[in-house]
């Protein structure tokens, strides 16, 4: 348990998914934890070894008051997609208004979680709104780090959950094309571990959070499907037949398996750079050690956003 003397850190969202990681890190160094969340009352693994406060976003004061004291600001907050019940345009607001909170504040350090290969000059919203959020917290004036990480695994992981969960129940799994394109799974405890280091750091800087594997999605699949003893037809398949393919499925799980936007960011290659790898976890690894359990549930998107009281796992 933290003493009373120790550091208050504050991290966004400790009862989901990267947040969860990196609360679990600053409790097991000695820190004390807050965490700024829209699930304030949902299950979580921590007890009460962490306080919970809400967004506030339409509160200004009270969410400088949440910021008040900390050391370090670590934000994960983001949106996947555009939805009726949120929006790419209101998680850029909302994380300008808590870059703007921090400073007033007197926080620190501002550890910030964006994506790979973001440009405010990109055709695809997710990422010019990440460059945006870049460029402003570089222009804040707070000491900063910016961490990139391409795509995430783990056990409460969507992405590569699902894509086993579609070949562990169909003969056929349809490619975007031909499925050349590169991507670098990284493990969601390597992201937190760099975002506790860059915690104790002041120097400005940006990183590119990227795995130690790189496969051509082909590959992610084939490999996949090898791990989990499945032998499947992987048909390259023109994108927008996949696309539709893939809309079937979400309907049939209420969910959004993936979107038009991350299909063109995904086969555009901007889950790929080259950089050396940061992460030292391999996909082939954890998949291996995480077999039986790897995609025998469907992880949905919507449900977590929906019922906030359950723990990710349990969704």
């Amino acid at each position: 348990m933290a003493q009373s003397g120790s550091q208050l850190h504050v991290v966004t969202g400790a009862f989901g998914y990267s947040g969860k990681y990196i609360t679990r890190r600053l409790l097991d160094a000695g820190h004390r934890v807050r965490t700024i969340t829209n699930s304030t009352g949902r299950k979580n693994l921590f007890g009460d070894a962490i306080e919970a406060r809400p967004f506030n976003f339409d509160d200004y004061p009270r969410l400088v008051e949440s910021l008040r004291g900390a050391k370090v600001f670590y934000n994960t907050y983001w949106v996947r997609y555009n939805h009726r019940l949120f929006k790419h345009a209101d998680a850029v607001e909302n994380t300008l208004t808590m870059f703007r909170a921090a400073a007033e504040a007197g926080v620190e350090r501002v550890v910030h979680v964006s994506i790979s290969n973001p440009s405010e000059d990109s055709p695809l919203e997710y990422f010019r709104g990440k460059a945006r959020l870049e460029r402003a917290l570089a222009e804040s004036g707070i000491s900063h780090a910016i961490l990139r990480p391409t795509v995430l695994f783990g056990k409460e992981d969507i992405l590569i959950n699902n894509i086993a969960w579609s070949l562990r129940r169909f003969p056929v799994f349809p490619l975007f094309g031909f499925g050349r394109y590169k991507i670098q799974p990284v493990f969601v405890d390597d992201l937190a571990e760099m975002a506790v280091e860059q915690g104790q750091s002041r120097e400005n800087c940006t990183i590119n959070a990227v795995g130690s594997e790189t496969f051509t999605y082909r590959e992610l699949i084939e490999k996949l499907a090898r791990i989990i003893g499945v032998r499947r037809l992987i048909l390259p398949t023109p994108p927008p037949l996949a696309h539709f393919g893939s809309m079937l499925i979400g309907r049939a799980v209420g969910d959004i398996i993936i979107t038009g936007p991350e299909i063109k960011g995904l086969m555009a290659g901007l889950l790929h750079v080259d950089t050396p790898p940061t992460g030292r976890t391999s996909l082939t690894q954890w998949s291996t050690e995480n077999a039986a359990t790897l995609g025998v549930r469907y992880a949905s998107e919507l449900a977590r956003r929906k019922d906030r009281t359950a723990a990710y796992e349990d969704l």
